[in-house]
């Protein structure tokens, strides 16, 4: 379950972070200058209560749609300096530093145990004049696992590497492999840089304009 602050603001805002942070990545494809659309999201649950887990689907102009997964964090984390997309000042939570999640363990740990355990988004909520009240998500994922399976361990964020490929970031974390896609709708990117010796299983979602399943993540175990 993921609480929202009702009309909180941030400065600088997620799409001005992002429309600084986007087109300086490997994977980018879209238009050059043009200021990032917003065109959904979806959060996952931190166990622990003190990471906000958010992934934002954008577009720059015309281009093909993008997915950056994100971390929300009251202090910097240790050795994910590379990962650090900025900071910003949220009105009721103070400072925050923000960090692309495929060099965040606990992006990593919730997608992947969302993804082998068959879970989906978090539900949201946001609290107006007293009362919490359900917000709808933006965009709706579920993993293909089986319901009830065992987490997976994660390892500490020094034990985590990464690789850019085709429109995809590619990340080993233990006994995991996931691939990330950050150009949705390239299925053979995705296939390309799959690991055919581990077992497989996928997060596929929709949003706005996009009624018909995309594949998100890969993780094999």
């Amino acid at each position: 379950m993921a609480f929202l602050h009702y009309q909180a603001s941030m400065q600088p805002t997620k799409i001005e972070l992002l429309t600084a942070w986007v087109p300086t990545q490997p994977w980018f494809v879209g238009e050059a200058g043009a200021e990032l659309t917003n065109l959904g999201a979806y959060r996952f649950d931190d166990p622990d209560g003190e990471v906000g887990i958010e992934t934002i689907l954008v577009r720059a102009g015309d281009g093909p749609v993008l997915q950056v997964p994100v971390t929300y964090r009251d202090a910097p984390l240790e050795g994910a300096e590379a990962a650090l997309v900025g900071t910003t000042q949220h009105s009721v939570l103070g400072e925050r530093w923000v960090y692309d999640g495929a060099g965040d363990p606990a992006y990593l740990a919730a997608v992947a145990t969302t993804v082998l355990a068959g879970g989906h988004q978090a539900e949201q909520f946001v609290e107006i004049d007293g009362e919490r009240v359900v917000r709808e998500p933006t965009a709706v994922v579920a993993g293909s696992g089986t319901p009830g399976s065992p987490n997976v361990p994660l390892p500490a964020v020094g034990e985590i590497s990464s690789r850019q490929g085709a429109g995809v970031t590619v990340v080993t974390a233990g006994p995991l492999q996931l691939v990330i896609a950050r150009v949705l709708g390239d299925d053979d990117a995705l296939a390309a840089e799959v690991d055919e010796s581990r077992d497989h299983e996928v997060l596929a979602g929709t949003w706005p304009g996009q009624p018909d399943l995309r594949t998100l993540v890969l993780v094999g175990a």
